[in-house]
């Protein structure tokens, strides 16, 4: 979904473009028992049509917020709110040419979903007759046409969601806020329909914005990524980008890297927390260095002629089940994660409170600058 997509983002980052969606939201919520608000969000999104950016981040961080103001569903303190160079800030939620597709779906329960999608062109002041007809070719779109007549609790958690979909598109909107669509879906019916919605993004010509907490929904779906954290953007960029360069540690474990950060001079690293590391980028001054779990390999005694220059000792602070592997969290003088097999660590006999010596190869690291 990249292509003509980025470069119609970088048009419109770059100025050359008057539509899409420019806006800066601020939205301040609840009060310090000192005075202040209690949270606060900033940020900044420019967004080209034709392209999908995903936010991320932990609970709590400000991407509900964010799309509720967007939706108008919730005022803004201060900022601006441009779609297609018109300002939307004292619009009306039911008057911007918006459509939303809930975590829940939200379909109207006495309605079929034939109904339910015609609801948005009759709030438009479409006839009945019209409005069904643009109904129906949408859900022959999604593939729902056999279950027009069908009421949303005669649906699966997949249909239901192509429905909502569908009511959201069938108003054409300019701008397409998702928030968290795939959520509410077991994991063998989310493949399908994260395939489904890519398909369907991908063709949608106006701008898209999309909230989730899962990595790989953002991965497949966003051409861009925005990262929030306590209300303010800490990284953004392309997927790949992202994912090979974390700037906290939220992304980090969110794509499943150990990540520290350290001063460099050379292939040498003095990491921020005192250990030495080296590595294969020759860098000088501040930098991160990141590597995957599986780069690590551990051992219950010191190796002995290892070609690992990195090698700590540690102990081992929990075990869990990831995917087919055993993740071990490790904790002495480097904290950091590894993962191995079943059988390995079996051999290892780990257990927590088990002393073990953690290697990796300067080969498997990865500098970059801060």
């Amino acid at each position: 979904m990249t292509g003509n997509h980025g470069a119609a983002a970088e048009e419109a980052r770059a100025g050359f473009r008057a539509d899409g969606l420019d806006a800066r939201l601020v939205v301040e919520r609840g009060t310090r028992p000192g005075g202040g608000a209690a949270f606060r969000l900033d940020v900044t999104l420019t967004v080209a049509p034709g392209e999908v950016v995903a936010l991320l981040g932990p609970n709590g961080a400000g991407k509900t917020t964010a799309l509720r103001a967007l939706a108008g569903l919730m005022p803004l303190t201060e900022g601006h709110l441009r779609l297609d160079g018109v300002a939307l800030e004292r619009t009306p939620p039911e008057s911007r040419p918006v459509g939303v597709v809930f975590q829940d779906y939200l379909l109207f329960p006495h309605l079929t979903a034939l109904d339910n999608v015609a609801f948005g062109p009759r709030c438009q002041g479409a006839s009945k007759a019209a409005a069904r007809a643009q109904a129906a070719a949408w859900l022959d779109r999604l593939g729902l046409a056999a279950h027009a007549d069908a009421k949303p609790r005669k649906l699966s958690g997949g249909q239901a969601q192509r429905v909502a979909l569908a009511r959201a598109l069938a108003t054409h909107p300019r701008l397409l806020l998702l928030d968290e669509p795939l959520a509410a879906l077991d994991a063998r019916t989310r493949l399908e329909v994260r395939a489904q919605l890519r398909r369907h993004l991908a063709d949608f010509e106006a701008v898209a914005v999309l909230v989730t907490h899962d990595p790989l929904d953002a991965m497949v779906l966003a051409d861009r990524l925005v990262v929030v954290e306590e209300g303010r953007i800490v990284q953004e960029g392309s997927p790949s980008d992202i994912a090979r360069h974390p700037r906290t540690d939220y992304i980090a474990q969110l794509v499943g890297l150990n990540l520290y950060r350290g001063k460099a001079d050379g292939h040498t690293v003095r990491l921020d927390t005192g250990p030495l590391l080296t590595t294969t980028e020759a860098l000088t001054g501040p930098v991160y260095v990141a590597f995957p779990p599986n780069a690590v390999t551990l051992h219950r005694d010191r190796p002995t002629g290892s070609s690992a220059r990195n090698l700590w000792r540690c102990e081992v602070g929990g075990l869990e089940t990831h995917g087919d592997q055993i993740r071990a969290v490790l904790t002495g003088e480097l904290p950091l994660v590894a993962d191995l097999t079943t059988v390995a660590a079996a051999e290892l006999d780990l257990y927590p409170g088990a002393e073990v010596w953690a290697a990796v190869k300067a080969t498997q690291t990865h500098a970059y600058p801060v």
